[in-house]
Parts: C-alpha cells; sequence; structure tokens
C-alpha cells in the first residue's frame, strides 16, 4: 500500500490489552489526553496504517501486537460524558478538543516483545519509545523500526 505509515499505540494491559482487541476485533482509541498525541491522531494516523500494540505499566512491558488504522480521526465521544473517566468539561462539541481512531485486530505476538530487548537493536536507536523521557501514548514509527522489529517476531 502506497503511503502507509507505521505507529505505536500504548495501553495499560489492565485497561485495555491485546488479548480485549483480539476478542473486540476492533474498537476506538479514546482517553488521549495529551496535545502531541491528539495531534497524531487528529492528523496524522490514516486508514490502512498499522500500529503496535504497546503494554504499558506491565511486567514486562512490550510489544504485544499489531493493529490497523481502520478509521481515521474524529471527536472523543468520551470528552462529552459527565459519567466517563475522560470527561472534559472544556471540551466544546462544536470545537472537539480530543480525538480518536479506529483501530482493528491483525496479530497477538506468541510472546511480548520486552522493552529491554528493543533498547538492545541499534535499529531503534532513534525510535522515540527509547528516548529518555518519552511517555507519548501515541508515536510514529519510522519504517526502517517497523522492519526491525518485525523481524524480532518469532
Amino acid at each position: 500500500m502506497m503511503g502507509r505509515n507505521y505507529w505505536l499505540l500504548k495501553s495499560e494491559p489492565e485497561a485495555y490489552s491485546i488479548d480485549d482487541l483480539s476478542r473486540d476485533k476492533s474498537t476506538y482509541w479514546d482517553g488521549v489526553r495529551n496535545y502531541q498525541a491528539r495531534n497524531f491522531l487528529r492528523d496524522s494516523l490514516k486508514k490502512g496504517d498499522r500500529v503496535f500494540f504497546y503494554h504499558s505499566n506491565a511486567e514486562p512491558p512490550g510489544i504485544a501486537g499489531i493493529a490497523e488504522v481502520t478509521k481515521e480521526g474524529y471527536p472523543d465521544p468520551s470528552q462529552f460524558d459527565p459519567k466517563d473517566v475522560h470527561y472534559d468539561a472544556k471540551s466544546d462539541p462544536r470545537d472537539p478538543t480530543w480525538f480518536v481512531v479506529e483501530i482493528k485486530f491483525v496479530k497477538k505476538f506468541r510472546e511480548v516483545i520486552p522493552l529491554e530487548r528493543l533498547k538492545k537493536v541499534p535499529a531503534l536507536a532513534q525510535m522515540p519509545l527509547l528516548r529518555r523521557g518519552q511517555r507519548l501514548s501515541v508515536q510514529p514509527v519510522a519504517e526502517k523500526e517497523w522492519k526491525a522489529i518485525s523481524e524480532l517476531t518469532p
């Protein structure tokens, strides 16, 4: 596919895991409340883009599988729901602050590729995930990084 981009989406497995996505087949990626991550969701993730599904706050943290973007950014409905944990009273429905994309399950890895293993791969030295202090939940992945990580999967 021409023009496909690659991404990494982080989720705590207790909140939503690769197993949840496998069961559900698809979901929308909601609750992102960081402006840079929001901008990626709103402007950059495109239908057909591939996504590494990353388990954060896990033991071990790492890449658990692959998903694909099926619907491009649109307003996150949770920002308008006062009962939702992601409610944002300041967000205006006429000018929404937060966005989601929809993804579908592609593949679960037999084993999580641990963060510690990723740190040892020279081709990943510039990957945002591996930069000190990088906590962004939506990150671009360069094509060469995607290929290097894909070679690590059994």
